[in-house]
């Protein structure tokens, strides 16, 4: 089996791997100022390990042309990878920061095909197995054999338990294990812990007359805050794209870990509009703000930043990792950031907590416990090498490739 590295080596963002020079697995974009795309690919086929945008992101790039590979992927996966398309093209279509249009976010419906877990079907001349990845909805390891070497993918994946998805047990044999290493060097602190202490701080600033803003990506980490809102009986708002996800999350039961306790919150939370002001109005009520984007870079977050940003009483309550350089990272470290085109002083609170989605240093060595006679290979992460050579010093086959690498495995 050859395995080409056409993205997401030595790095997050842009996943792209292609397989016997046939089939190719995830195609995403990284984001940035311009966003960057993985290397060219002609594949047979698509699979595609879930709905993240740098996952997903550049898929209907591979229609533009003449070929019409068949697309597989779980149904949420499929739902979520064509809604962030749209969002894509209503952000940055006919610019160089698009790399497809409309007519091929439609070919993509074309030539979807949507699988269940552990449901093996053929691609590309080889068999390919989805296995539940605990990351978000519809999230798979990917198990590819093509009759001599089993490789597994392992996407993004958790070994802890959410409130939204379980963590994953599934654990197929393999060769061949490419695994993503994003926390490679982080402990997360326990998860119920994290949710008391969050919990906790949303109930002060609520009880002392604030408003808490709560900047949340659209796809999994909306949900885990209408869930844990709805559990604590805080009273919510959810405004942006997760509104959307919501309701489309609802439509898959199979796929989230209590579907009814997703109905309850969602039943529990008041979706906004954005109509008449409705933003401004709300901002001013004692109450929590789930909303996109998760690092300030855009949504209705834009509106709701700057109206309670002067009052300490209110808070900022950062769910996920603020990548470098984005205004959610430059609110944690300076107390200002750039809102919509404006430099902003931020006298409210503004805290961070850990909701990872992903696996920690002990998640990924508890999951690769299972393949100590598999040759491993590193991606997905900042510090692949690093990560590789603890592994190495533990007598495991690991390496990190890099960007455009060939391997033979």
């Amino acid at each position: 089996m050859e395995i080409r590295f056409l993205g997401g080596a030595g790095e997050v963002g842009r996943s792209a791997i292609l397989v016997n020079d046939r089939l190719l697995l995830d195609y995403g974009m990284k984001s940035g100022t311009p966003p960057q795309f993985p290397g060219d690919a002609d594949p047979d086929a698509v699979v595609v390990s879930h709905g993240h945008l740098d996952h997903v992101g550049a898929i209907p790039s591979l229609l533009s042309g003449d070929a019409r590979p068949p697309i597989h992927w779980t149904p949420p996966t499929r739902e979520l990878a064509l809604t962030l398309a749209r969002d894509t093209l209503k952000l940055h279509g006919g610019t160089l920061q698009c790399p497809f249009t409309e007519t091929d976010v439609q070919r993509a419906t074309q030539v979807s095909r949507t699988h269940g877990y552990r449901e093996t079907f053929e691609a590309a001349g080889h068999d390919v197995t989805f296995f539940d990845a605990g990351h978000i909805p519809g999230s798979a390891h990917v198990l590819v054999d093509d009759g001599e070497t089993r490789l597994l993918y392992t996407g993004d994946f958790h070994t802890t338990d959410q409130r939204l998805v379980a963590e994953t047990t599934a654990r197929p044999d393999a060769d061949v294990v490419i695994c993503e290493s994003t926390y490679s060097d982080v402990e997360h602190e326990d998860r119920p812990t994290v949710e008391d202490r969050f919990v906790e701080s949303l109930e002060r600033t609520l009880w002392e007359g604030g408003t808490v803003v709560i900047p949340a990506f659209a796809i999994g980490r909306t949900q885990e805050m209408l869930l844990l809102c709805e559990r604590h009986d805080i009273p919510c708002y959810v405004d942006g794209m997760g509104k959307r996800i919501t309701e489309m999350l609802l439509h898959h039961p199979e796929f989230v870990r209590d579907a009814d306790a997703l109905g309850r919150a969602k039943s529990h939370a008041r979706f906004v509009t954005g109509r008449d002001g409705q933003r401004e109005r709300i901002a001013e009520q004692n109450t929590a703000i789930i909303t996109t984007s998760g690092m300030l870079h855009g949504g209705p977050a834009m509106t709701y930043v700057p109206a309670v940003r002067s009052h300490p009483t209110n808070k900022i309550a950062m769910t996920g990792y603020q990548v470098e350089g984005t205004p959610g990272r430059d609110l944690l470290e300076t107390g200002s950031a750039e809102i919509d085109g404006r430099m902003l002083a931020v006298s409210a609170q503004v805290e961070q907590y850990d909701f990872s989605a992903h696996a920690d240093r002990d998640g990924l060595r508890e999951f690769l416990a299972a393949y100590e006679d598999a040759r491993v290979l590193i991606n997905h992460g900042d510090r692949c090498e690093a990560f590789a050579e603890e592994l190495r010093a533990d007598g495991v086959d690991a390496t990190a490739p890099e960007l455009g690498d060939r391997c033979e495995c």
